[in-house]
C-alpha cells in the first residue's frame, strides 16, 4: 500500500491506496489563508505541517479502524500547490510566512527579472508572472533584506513537508518548473536564472524525476504516525499529479480541472511554449514528458463569490436556480477577482458585472458568474492550442465538474465534448499514491498503474447553442476586458 500526501491551499488530503489501485482511506485537515494586505497571499508553514500530520494520524486510524495493518504501508508520495516561496534559514527555521501562488504583490519584481534574465523566456518557457516564485525572491530582496540575507533554502509548500518527514532537501521538475529557475527542456536548473535572483543551486533543492525515492520518513516522524521507516517519492506539483490521478500521462491526454482556480492540461510530446499568451509550459512528473498548461486565477471560487454575494444558502442552491431559472437576457461577469494568468498576465484586473438592470435577478448573475468562467477557460484553452497542441479529447476533474448543468453549459461554450470519470474528485493525492507505486515498481506498466478511470458520462455539445455563445455572448465578453483593461492598470496606483 503507498500514501498519496496533497498539500493544497484550503487543506491537506492524505489517501491510502493499495497494489490494485485502489482508495482504501482518505482523511483531511483544513488550512486558512492569510491576506494582510491587498494581494498579498500568505501561509504559515508550521500549520501546513500540523495539518498534514493531523491528516496523516486520521488515516493511518481509519485505516486500523478498516482492518488495515499501518505496517503494510511501503511509501509515500508528496504533491500540493505549486509556487509558494518557502524560505528557510541555515537552521531549517521558516524566516517568514509562505508567499502562496495566487500572491500578486510581485508585479514591478516582474519586469525587473526579464530585464535581468533576457533568456528567461526560450529557457524557462514562461514569461514572468507575480504568482512564480522567482519574482517573489527578488520582492522578499527589495523589501525585506534582512530576511533575506538569512535565506539558506528556498523549498516549494509540499517540499518544506518532505524537509519535516525526512530531513531532505528535494524537489520534482514539474513543481521546480514554476520557479522560473528550470530549464525546462533539460529538466534541470539554470546557473544564470538563479543568479538573476541572487541565489544559488546550493539555495535550491535537489531535483528528482517524479517517481523517484527521495528520502526516507525520519525515525521519530515514523514512529509518532504509527509507521514504519518507509520511503518518500519525489512526487508533483498539484497540477501535474492531479494529471496522472486521472491517467492524462500520454501525448494528446488533456483535462480541464474545475478547482478553486481552473486549468486546463494537456500532455506534449516534448519541450513546447507559448509565453505570450501566458500559458505555462511545465514539465509533467514522469521522466521525459511535458504539458502545456492554461491557469485562471478564480473558477469554482466565482463560484463561492456569486453565492455568497447574492445570498444563496449554498453552491448547490445556487446551480439549482441557474438551472431553473436561466434566461437569456443576463449580464454578463469578467471573473477576474484576483487578477488573471492566462491569456492576460494582469494582476489588475478585477471582477466585473455588466449589464445589470433593474429586471436582473440573483438567478441572472448565477448563470452570467458560471458563463463568464466558461469563457475565461476557454480563452486559456484557445492561447495553448495555439502552441500547436491537438489533444484527443477533455477530462474534466475537480468540485465543478459534479454539477451537470455547469459541465454541459461548458461544452455548449467550448463546441467540444467533455468526459466526465469517476474518482475525479479525490484529485492530486492519488497522483501522488501512484507515483509513489511507480517508485515502488519501475517496471510496472505505466497504463496499468495510472489508468484513466472509468467513463461517468460525456457532456455532448449543443452546437445551435454553441453559435449563440460565440456570436452573441463571447464577442461582448472579450470586448469587456479590452474596454477595462487600461481602468484596471490606473487603478493599480491606487492599492496600498
Amino acid at each position: 500500500m503507498v500514501i498519496g500526501l496533497d498539500l493544497g491551499t484550503s487543506g491537506v488530503k492524505a489517501v491510502l491506496l493499495d497494489r490494485d489501485g485502489a482508495v482504501r482511506a482518505s482523511a483531511s485537515r483544513p488550512l486558512a489563508v492569510s491576506r494582510p494586505r491587498p494581494r498579498w497571499s500568505e501561509q504559515a508553514p508550521r500549520d501546513w505541517w500540523d495539518a498534514a500530520c493531523g491528516a496523516l494520524a486520521a488515516l493511518v486510524a481509519d485505516a486500523r479502524a478498516a482492518g488495515i495493518d499501518p505496517r503494510d504501508v511501503d511509501a509515500l508520495g508528496l504533491t500540493g500547490q505549486m509556487h509558494g516561496a518557502t524560505l528557510l534559514d541555515a537552521r531549517g527555521d521558516v524566516l517568514r510566512p509562505a508567499i502562496l501562488w495566487n500572491d500578486g504583490r510581485a508585479d514591478a519584481e516582474c519586469a525587473e527579472l526579464e530585464r535581468l534574465a533576457p533568456t528567461l523566456r526560450a529557457v524557462a518557457g514562461n514569461l514572468a508572472m507575480p504568482g512564480f516564485t522567482a519574482p517573489k525572491l527578488l520582492w522578499v530582496r527589495r523589501h525585506e533584506p534582512d530576511v533575506f540575507a538569512r535565506i539558506a533554502h528556498v523549498l516549494l509548500p509540499k517540499d518544506y513537508l518532505r524537509y519535516r518527514l525526512t530531513g531532505v532537501f528535494a524537489t520534482d521538475p514539474s513543481d521546480a518548473a514554476g520557479t522560473l529557475w528550470l530549464d525546462v527542456a533539460k529538466r534541470d536548473y539554470d546557473d544564470t536564472l538563479l543568479a538573476a535572483c541572487g541565489l544559488s543551486r546550493a539555495q535550491v533543492p535537489a531535483v528528482f524525476e517524479g517517481n523517484r525515492i527521495t528520502g526516507t520518513l525520519q525515525p521519530a516522524v515514523a514512529r509518532a504516525l504509527g509507521l514504519r521507516d518507509i520511503p518518500v517519492v519525489a512526487g508533483g506539483g498539484d497540477n501535474a499529479a492531479g494529471a496522472v490521478g486521472v491517467g492524462i500521462v500520454r501525448p494528446g491526454d488533456a483535462l480541464l480541472s474545475l478547482g478553486t482556480s481552473g486549468v486546463y492540461f494537456a500532455v506534449s510530446d516534448g519541450f513546447r511554449a507559448n509565453p505570450e499568451s501566458a500559458v505555462h509550459s511545465f514539465c509533467h512528473a514522469l521522466p521525459r514528458t511535458w504539458h502545456l498548461m492554461s491557469v485562471m486565477l478564480n473558477a469554482a471560487g466565482c463560484i463561492d463569490f456569486t453565492a455568497q454575494l447574492a445570498g444563496y444558502d449554498g453552491v448547490a442552491t445556487l446551480l439549482a436556480d441557474a438551472e431553473a431559472n436561466a434566461r437569456a437576457d443576463r449580464p454578463w461577469f469578467l471573473p477576474y477577482l484576483s487578477g488573471e494568468r492566462t491569456p492576460h498576465n494582469d494582476v489588475n484586473a478585477k471582477g466585473v458585472f455588466y449589464g445589470l438592470t433593474p429586471d436582473t435577478q440573483r438567478a441572472d448573475l448565477a448563470n452570467a458568474t458560471l458563463e463568464g468562467v466558461g469563457f475565461a477557460l476557454l480563452d486559456g484553452i484557445d492561447a495553448l492550442h495555439a502552441a500547436g497542441l491537438a489533444p484527443d479529447g477533455i477530462t474534466v476533474i475537480g468540485g465543478g465538474s459534479r454539477s451537470a448543468y455547469w459541465t454541459q453549459m461548458l461544452a455548449d461554450l467550448s463546441g467540444r465534448a467533455l468526459t466526465l470519470r469517476a474518482g475525479g474528485e479525490v484529485g492530486p493525492a492519488l497522483g501522488a499514491a501512484r507515483l509513489a507505486h511507480l517508485a515502488l515498481e519501475p517496471d510496472a506498466p505505466l497504463d496499468a498503474v495510472c489508468p484513466q478511470p472509468p467513463v461517468v458520462a460525456v457532456r455532448e455539445p449543443d452546437m445551435a447553442r454553441h453559435a449563440w455563445y460565440r456570436d452573441v455572448r463571447r464577442p461582448t465578453f472579450r470586448a469587456l476586458y479590452r474596454a477595462l483593461e487600461p481602468v484596471f492598470a490606473a487603478g493599480a496606483g491606487h492599492a496600498a
